[in-house]
This record gives C-alpha cells, structure tokens and sequence, in this order.
C-alpha cells in the first residue's frame, strides 16, 4: 500500500482502528486512513485507486456506519482538513464543504436568520454524508434545500450537480460520483430566535424519542412503504423483539428501530441481531427490511 501512497505527498496513517471513529464504537481497522489536504490531493489518490483496482471508502462522522470486524482492506478518505470544512454565507446562498458538521451548520445558518435546516438538529453527519443518502427525520430533509452539488468520480474528475439534475429520495440521492466535495444550499430569511426556538424543540423531540446516549448507528432498517401502514420501529415492536440481545448488542427499548452496542459488543453481534430482526418481521408480517445502517465492507 505504502507504494501506492508515497509519491503523492499525502498524510496517511496504516492499521488505523475504525471502530473509535464510528458512533457504535465497534469494528475492525483500516489498511490505510488518508486525510488529502486539497481537492488536487484528493484527486490524484482516488485517480491513483482506480488504477491499481484499490478499494476506496469516504468515512463521514461515521454515525450511519457499522465496520466489520476484519475491518476494510483498500484506502478510507476522510475530508476532516480545512480545505473541506470551509463556509460561505451569500445573502440567501450557503455554500460549505463536505467535511463540514451538520450540527454546526444548522445553528450557524440558524443565528444568521436562513431557515430550511433547522429540521435536521440532532442529526449527526457530515454535509457531504447527509446529501449523499438525503439525511431527515419526522421534520425533512436535507434533499430539499439543495441547490448544487460538487463531486469527484472515481478517476479524480470534479463536476456539478445542479438542482434540476438531482434527484432525493427516502434515505437515498442519485448521486453515484465516489466524492462530495462541496454543497450549496439556498435557505429562506426568517427570524434568528424563531428558528432558534425550533432547532432546540426538534433536538428536544428527539432526546425524549431516542437512546441518543447509547451507541448505536441510529436507525437500523428504512422504514417500508407507506402502503405497509407501520414504521419500521413498529413492526419491530410488535414482533416483540424490544430487549432481543445477542451478545452485547441490544435492540434498544425506547426505540425499536435503534440497535445498540453495549460495552463489549462486537460488530457481528450487532449483525447477528439485524439478521434476526429482519428474519422475525418477514416470518410474522411478511416485510422485508431493508438496513439504513451502512456496512463496511
């Protein structure tokens, strides 16, 4: 790996442990964590990946993840450098890089009086993350204040998305490029402390509805369609699965829908405990969950 890596002036560490950088806590290391400097520097290493067939991974905040216990071979990129956690405030227009905190930006574009991601607080993410898979919850999304996307294609070539060409959905964008780099959002004028006041009722609303305290990776399963009439959460509850365990990982009791790593859990736990939610509520409903929880590899 080293002589991939080496002639492209880039900060890389070898062997690095991923679990501590996801919020279950739990899985196994990566051969190679890169942090690129500068989108020059980002595109020349996926350009270099794609030539030698290595595998590439973009690690996030790492809230929507589970890695495996053997962990990942290949190279995970994380754009934790300044040169993608930069903000631009344009009157209406909000322009950030992909690295950026999603938490940051909704009380930072909500002081400034720009409305439209206050329904994301409590979401953790980064930009770049909650576009890709449209983060959102019971009050929105991120997909609809979108204006334009930046990405970067496996081969380190940069381009733009623009709003007539992107498509959200239920947990999921159309946007295939390996990178996000940068997003602009287009927000609406509204009152500072009004939006304030809502950012603080959503976090609330999810406190009081989520074991945020536990780890665990949010919500483990998509919900079905509507036409299922039933949340994934409720159907896990009424299989009667609340408190199933399978070593040290739980499915919660507060939520359902969360599963949550106790103390000593290992990411196999955690799968074994999907694989047997997914086979009770297909047996007793005849659904098929679909895990929103992102597995490495």
């Amino acid at each position: 790996m080293d002589a991939i890596l080496k002639d492209l002036n880039l900060r890389y560490e070898t062997d690095v442990a991923l679990g501590a950088m996801t919020w279950y806590g739990v899985g196994g290391p990566a051969k190679v964590l890169a942090h690129p400097s500068s989108p020059q520097q980002l595109a020349a290493l996926t350009a270099r990946c794609s030539e030698t067939q290595t595998p590439i991974y973009v690690l996030g905040a790492g809230a929507n993840l589970l890695v495996r216990d053997e962990g990942v071979t290949g190279v995970v990129v994380k754009l934790d450098d300044p040169a993608f956690r930069q903000l631009r405030i344009d009157k209406d227009t909000v322009t950030v890089g992909a690295g950026y905190d999603l938490a940051k930006l909704v009380l930072e574009t909500a002081k400034v009086g720009l409305g439209g991601l206050e329904c994301l607080a409590g979401i953790p993410a980064t930009v770049g993350g909650a576009v890709r898979m449209n983060a959102g919850g019971a009050f929105g999304d991120t997909g609809r204040c979108v204006n334009r996307v930046q990405v970067m294609d496996q081969g380190g070539e940069v381009y733009y998305r623009d709003r007539d060409d992107l498509v959200f959905g239920y947990r999921k964008s159309n946007i295939a490029a390996r990178f996000i780099t940068e997003v602009e959002f287009e927000l609406t004028p509204d009152d500072d402390e009004a939006l304030m006041k809502r950012v603080k009722e959503v976090f609330a609303y999810k406190t009081a509805s989520q074991p945020l305290r536990d780890h665990s990776a949010g919500c483990a399963f998509k919900n079905p369609p509507p036409e299922v009439g039933a949340s994934a959460g409720q159907l896990v509850d009424r299989a009667g699965l609340k408190s199933f365990r399978i070593g040290n990982a739980e499915v919660s009791q507060q939520h359902a829908n969360f599963i949550i790593a106790h103390k000593g859990a290992t990411a196999t736990d955690i799968l074994a405990v999907m694989t047997h939610v997914q086979e009770v509520v297909a047996e007793k409903f005849g659904v098929q969950l679909e895990r929103e929880v992102v597995v490495w590899p």
